[in-house]
């Protein structure tokens, strides 16, 4: 800074010699010599400050080398910091001249400041901690299944409460991410999402807090154009779903026309360019649960998938442009599920997908996703409403059945995105079975009455957000469950949420 100043005051003063001989008027000519040999002077004085300058802001650069070098070698920890130091070239460590006070100052600083944004592992490679805390306050009218987080509603019981206010943090969430090396070319990385929205624990307080619960736990491996995935993870055949932070601990519509289930899956996904879009073709295997019901047993016994003795084969091909204004993706896929129930009956359930995202015009967006089939209800996307999944009967006819069963639903969403801070979204969804053979097989097994023939839900919310870090919502939802042979139940939820991402 003093050499800066010091080149900015003779520059200063050799203008105003300068100016001061153009302007000269003295009769004397050796004054005007006098003159001319003094700006010469200072010319060359001049030159000498420019060429130090030059000289310290080359050693400048160095220093600043030499310090983004140690910072990035404390930060790998000291055994590898310590070693290249070791390993350094002889010639440039002689001519490196040894940091200043205030330089070791500086890199101290530096070091404190990339420990504070680095949460400490046993790894010596990065880890981010990321999560929402959520403050969920909602009202029902209607008899429904959870209050928290309503998937289906029913006939009101003879004097129960026609309806209900409460307010919720189990949909909380907490995750890490870490990235590790490249293996074999490809980059990789992993991740770990909790909520406590697994069950209630006993006690005055059970219906405040939640019982935490593993939601997705994924590795991959990245290479430009392709990837290799495996863990729990959503189904890579039904990538959307609606937004909502009053369901968060399950994705909206997760009993009306959105298939979810967090399962064991690993899955290859190839990439390539096409024009300005991306194609992808994505081949997995699932491990496909079924639906079960909470047993008292903490035992794990096999799925009729697993019974099988094979996984769920699935297919997914898109076509997207990535875009942070205006995304488009369409995309299909496929799913076969073997399974084999406990009565000997085996079941070759199979279901077609469809998924779109599409601007519809400026500040508009259109998506949703469809699916068909039969034998996918472990996938989510329907309700089975208040059947006895837990005991023998269930396992042995009832689920057997239900596999056999048609099945269709979808949903779609309607978002305008006034500007950073404020949305607008509206949704509507539809899950179920095929009516007319359910109301059959009910005539023989009884269970089948508590399964809901169609359930049908919608919402629309408005979601504010001040800052980057911090939400506000709030929404209203409307729900109509069809029973087996009678008219619709009803309920509705007024919530408003808010929410804090770390």
């Amino acid at each position: 800074m003093n050499s800066r100043n010091t080149i900015l005051v003779s520059v200063l003063l050799l203008l105003g010699a300068l100016a001061s001989a153009q302007n000269s008027t003295t009769p004397s000519g050796g004054t005007e010599q006098d003159s001319i040999s003094a700006l010469r002077e200072e010319l060359r004085q001049t030159r000498e400050q420019l060429a130090r300058s030059e000289s310290e802001i080359r050693q400048l650069h160095g220093i600043v080398d030499r310090m983004q070098l140690q910072v990035e070698q404390l930060a790998a920890g000291p055994t590898a910091g310590t070693r290249a130091l070791v390993q350094a070239e002889p010639d440039a460590q002689a001519q490196a001249p040894a940091p200043t006070s205030d330089e070791w100052q500086m890199l101290a600083a530096k070091v404190d400041e990339h420990e504070q944004a680095k949460v400490d592992s046993a790894s010596k490679f990065r880890l981010k901690l990321s999560g929402l805390f959520l403050f969920t306050a909602f009202s029902n009218a209607g008899t429904v299944d959870n209050i928290d987080l309503p998937d289906y509603a029913y006939p009101r019981p003879d004097g129960a409460a026609h309806g209900n206010t409460g307010a919720s943090l189990r949909q909380s969430i907490i995750g890490l991410t870490g990235i590790g090396p490249r293996i074999a070319g490809a980059r990789t990385s992993a991740d770990l999402q909790l909520d406590f929205f697994g069950g209630m624990p006993a006690g005055y307080s059970q219906y405040a807090s939640g019982i935490a619960r593993l939601r997705i736990a994924r590795m991959r491996l990245d290479w430009e154009n392709s990837s290799l995935v495996a863990g729990l993870d959503a189904p890579f055949f039904s990538p959307n779903s609606p937004t909502t932070y009053a369901s968060v601990a399950q994705p909206a519509f997760s009993s009306s026309g959105n298939l979810w289930n967090w399962l064991p899956s690993i899955r290859f996904e190839q990439r390539e360019k096409v024009g300005t879009a991306e194609a992808k073709i994505e081949a997995g295997l699932i491990d496909y649960a079924g639906y079960h019901g909470a047993g008292l047993s903490t035992n794990r016994y096999p799925t009729a998938g697993e019974s099988s003795r094979q996984p769920a084969y699935a297919l997914r091909l898109s076509l997207s442009r990535p875009g942070e204004n205006d995304p488009v993706s369409v995309g299909i896929g496929g799913v076969y599920v073997p399974q084999r129930f406990l009565d000997g009956r085996e079941v070759s359930g199979w279901g077609g997908t469809a998924d779109f995202r599409i601007p519809a015009a400026a500040h508009f967006e259109m998506s949703g996703e469809f699916f068909t089939g039969r034998g996918i209800n472990g996938f989510g996307g329907m309700t089975l409403g208040r059947v006895p999944a837990q005991d023998y009967h269930y396992a042995t006819v009832t689920a057997p059945t239900i596999a056999e069963l048609f099945t269709i639903g979808g949903w779609s969403q309607f978002k305008f995105k006034a500007n950073s801070r404020n949305e607008f979204n509206a949704a509507a969804g539809y899950g179920g079975f095929s009516s007319s053979r359910l109301r059959t097989a009910s005539i023989t097994d009884s269970y089948l009455t508590n399964v809901p023939a169609r359930n049908q839900a919608m919402f629309a919310n408005y979601i504010y957000r001040p800052r980057s870090d911090l939400l506000f919502s709030v929404e209203y939802r409307h729900l109509r469950t069809f029973g087996t042979s009678s008219g619709p139940a009803t309920a509705d939820q007024v919530g408003v949420s808010a929410g804090f991402l770390f």
